[in-house]
């Protein structure tokens, strides 16, 4: 007599349990993974504008010429200087002129052969999502020697965090992070929450 094989197939408790697995363990890494991708944009803008810093006062000691970084609130042609501006811009200064601001010019095609003779600009809306900046100064000009000009009494700190986070020496789950410049032109980047001793420490 000829005997069907037993149905290889999950039955529907079976089903229903490992469902219900799965959604207690996405319910549990939801959060987790919402706190790294905070601390993912938060890297990524403290990256941009470090690279954006490095470009400016590399283009300084290459071209000899006075180079400035500074940080508007967007790229286009409504933009201002602000000190929690997200998008930045580079451009050459015009020493003949007394206000040579890229200011309400920042949709200006790269040139630096026309003023505001722009070298390179990036928009906040290029990966840095909700990421939020505080600087001590939104403009940083750096010499033919790759200081800055006017050279000022301490570093220059801008703080990137996430508007929608706390940071960690506060308390918060994310790591935020700061960049300082030197007077002398240097460009580090550390996390405030390490502790006193740390190599990554403030």
């Amino acid at each position: 007599m000829l005997r069907l094989p037993d149905s290889a197939g999950l039955s529907l408790i079976e089903l229903m349990v490992t469902l219900s697995l799965f959604a207690i363990l996405l319910g549990l890494g939801v959060p987790s993974f919402s706190t790294w991708l905070q601390n993912t944009r938060i890297r990524g803008t403290a990256e941009a504008l470090i690279a954006g810093l490095q470009y400016a006062k590399s283009e300084a000691t290459a071209r000899n010429a006075l180079v400035r970084f500074q940080l508007t609130s967007s790229v286009g042609a409504d933009c201002v200087i602000s000190n929690s501006g997200t998008s930045w811009v580079v451009d050459l200064v015009d020493p003949a002129s007394e206000d040579d601001s890229v200011a309400g010019q920042c949709d200006a095609a790269p040139s630096d052969q026309v003023q505001p003779a722009i070298l390179q600009k990036k928009s906040a809306q290029d990966g840095s999502g909700s990421s939020v900046v505080e600087a001590s100064d939104s403009s940083m000009t750096f010499n033919g020697l790759g200081r800055l000009v006017p050279l000022p009494a301490r570093p220059i700190s801008l703080v990137v965090s996430n508007r929608s986070g706390s940071c960690a020496e506060v308390g918060g789950d994310l790591s935020c992070l700061r960049i300082l410049v030197s007077p002398g032109g240097q460009v580090r980047m550390c996390n405030p929450s390490y502790p006193a001793g740390d190599p990554q420490a403030c």
